[in-house]
């Protein structure tokens, strides 16, 4: 086997590599034609310029309810000298969308005469000709053009396709799309259906993934079964796409610089690879080939990666090929809640989280991996950073791409702080009846939620901070930190804080004292968390101190991130909550019972949202949902338990 590295020698920028895939691929002297019926033909794209055969409407039709008259008839009608009509005669009665009686050319609507007896009506205005009358071929004349080449058909382009008598039309193919996911570590998700993938399986998702994608502007995808790492056997996966006369290949994984990555000998061995990596963050491994004139694009296994590699690359060539533009995302400005550097010569895609406080959106940095799907499915925006920019200016404007609507990010409640898993049962409860508004939460630590209160880049922050003197919690930092801001503090939960253990305690770890012990592995919470203070109380009230604890300096954002390092086997122990430990069957041992609060300034406090989260938080449904997590106590929950009255307390 040839484990030889591929090793990226001439990385193009993203704008260079487009222009060398659109150059390559410039046009499409085969694209195929097919005729359908008009009702079957809603997203495709016409093939030819369309025509009317109809007008319409086809006839004068009348436009209101009322009478057709002759317009001349009416003239000298005035309220001091009346006209009156003789039915037959005058007028005729009519309704809205009627055919026009003949020698008539307008209508005098219902409301506008006066019935006298015999059936006379009594007019006191005139009409002018064609008045409430829709003209025939008022909206489309027999023979003009109704839409050009490449017109992409919507349901609006259905209506005027069918008033003018057009009831098949000529449409291009879709383009068809192969795909070959590859990788010997995949098991395809019928497997892992029915038996959990084992370490160092990955469940196969991107081909369904780009498959959706591509389907969403315009693609057909045939999806091949998984292909192992051998680059004969990809191979003959692409030569079976290229018999079948596909238009397009995209060979999902293999693409980076590793020796097991095939898909650049594959390409080169096949046709030419034209771009072997991309300045951009994620998706640099992309590989642009042509084999027999067609695009092969070797895309990186990563989902994120492979996501962004899809948008920037092959969704443009998709669109290209159908004679149509690539469609742009509606982008905003907004504020970044903090510095965010980046690599220079790489343009990177951050995707982030935003939210309307105060008159700026705000926006918030999700984890960078091209690993984690959740950056996007939870994201609001992309952040696009030029590869000549080295980072972000804290509450510097930049333009944000939007993955939702304005609407949905103007009625978001942004919330920063200490991570807790009733935050994300508050967010859906808030759901159930009021299904506009969203609550996004950022784990920054209580300390960092009482800092973006200061800044101004949030509406509320979770928090658990002890102080150590009286054993209160939250109000000493309030008052140290925020003590020109006004703001309310309303219990969430009392919890259950302590060790979470592997299952079975299979070290016989009894509490905080153990953590010493050389045979204990520890994760610890981050500088200036709730959990982190917490910790180090107990240390300095037991005499210990951090270097005695093997992993103190290791360190993760949520609970759950602790308790999942827990049961990979990474951690023996770590410092969370009950309801952690119990949602992954892991053993536990209480060490206190500690208050998480909101803290809320009061400029925000009676804003429409917040009120709806209050109110959410004190109902008995939402207490239900939280005590059936384990380890929560919610005898104060939704209660406001302290204000400070700010400009220094």
């Amino acid at each position: 086997m040839n484990h030889t590295r591929n090793v990226y020698l001439k990385m193009k920028t993203l704008k260079e590599a487009r222009n060398i895939l659109f150059e390559r691929f410039h046009s499409f002297e085969k694209q195929k034609t097919e005729t359908l019926p008009v009702i079957k033909a809603v997203g495709r794209v016409t093939a030819e310029p369309v025509f009317s055969k109809l007008s319409s409407p086809n006839f004068h039709a009348a436009a209101m309810d009322g009478i057709a008259v002759d317009a001349t008839v009416t003239f000298g009608a005035n309220e001091s000298s009346p006209k009156t009509l003789i039915p037959g005669k005058d007028f005729n009665y009519i309704n809205t969308g009627q055919v026009m009686p003949e020698n008539t050319n307008a209508v005098i609507m219902i409301e506008n005469i006066q019935v006298q007896d015999q059936g006379h009506v009594i007019i006191e205005a005139p009409v002018f000709p064609w008045q409430n009358v829709r003209k025939m071929g008022e909206d489309i004349v027999a023979t003009e053009l109704l839409f050009p080449r490449h017109h992409k058909i919507t349901p609006y382009s259905l209506g005027a396709l069918l008033a003018a008598g057009i009831f098949e039309i000529p449409v291009l193919e879709k383009i068809k799309i192969f795909i070959i996911p590859t990788g010997s570590e995949l098991v395809d998700p019928e497997s892992a259906a029915k038996k959990p993938p084992l370490p160092g399986q990955v469940i196969e998702s991107n081909s369904f993934v780009l498959e959706s994608l591509a389907e969403a502007c315009g693609g057909e995808c045939v999806r091949h079964e998984k292909v192992m790492d051998d680059a004969v056997r990809i191979s003959d996966a692409v030569r079976e796409a290229l018999a079948a006369d596909f238009d397009m290949v995209m060979i999902l994984g293999g693409s980076s610089a590793g020796s097991e990555d095939y898909g650049k000998i594959v390409v080169s061995q096949l046709g030419d690879v034209l771009v072997h990596g991309v300045t951009m963050m994620p998706g640099k491994p992309v590989i642009l080939g042509a084999i027999e004139n067609k695009p092969v694009f070797g895309i990186p296994g990563y989902p994120v990666s492979a996501i962004i590699a899809f948008e920037q690359l092959v969704r443009p060539l998709i669109f290209r090929m159908q004679g149509l533009m690539d469609e742009q995302r509606t982008r905003v400005s907004v504020f970044p809640t903090r510095k965010i550097p980046s690599k220079l010569g790489t343009e990177e895609f951050l995707r982030v989280k935003l939210g309307k406080v105060g008159e700026r959106i705000v926006a918030t940095p999700l984890p960078r991996g091209a690993g984690s799907i959740t950056s996007l499915t939870e994201a609001d925006g992309i952040i696009r950073i030029p590869n000549h920019v080295e980072g972000l200016a804290e509450n510097s404007p930049v333009a944000a791409e939007l993955l939702r609507p304005v609407s949905s990010i103007e009625n978001t409640i942004v919330c920063v702080g200490s991570h807790d898993n009733t935050l994300d049962v508050l967010a859906d409860h808030i759901r159930i009846q009021y299904d506009h508004i969203t609550l996004s939460s950022s784990h920054v630590g209580s300390m960092g939620g009482l800092m973006a209160l200061k800044k101004g880049v949030c509406h509320l922050a979770g928090a658990h901070l002890l102080d150590p003197e009286n054993d209160s919690y939250n109000i000493f930092y309030i008052q140290k930190y925020l003590s020109d801001i006004p703001v309310v503090l309303v219990n969430l939960v009392f919890r259950d804080q302590g060790l979470i253990l592997p299952k079975n305690n299979p070290k016989k770890i009894k509490g905080i004292e153990d953590l010493k012990r050389k045979d204990v592995q520890f994760i610890n919470r981050q500088g200036g968390s709730g959990t982190r203070i917490l910790l180090d109380y107990r240390l300095k009230q037991m005499g210990m101190v951090p270097d005695e604890i093997k992993g103190y300096e290791n360190e993760e954002f949520t609970h759950m991130s602790v308790a999942v390092t827990v049961l990979s086997g990474a951690a023996d122990a770590g410092l969370g909550i009950y309801a952690a430990a119990k949602a992954l069957d892991l053993d536990f041992i209480p060490v206190v019972t500690e208050q998480y609060d909101l803290v809320i300034p009061e400029a925000f406090a009676d804003l429409p949202p917040i009120r709806i989260l209050l109110e959410t938080a004190a109902s008995a449904s939402f207490k239900q949902r939280v005590a059936a997590l384990g380890g929560y106590h919610t005898h104060l929950t939704g209660e406001r338990v302290w204000r400070s009255g700010g400009a220094g307390q």
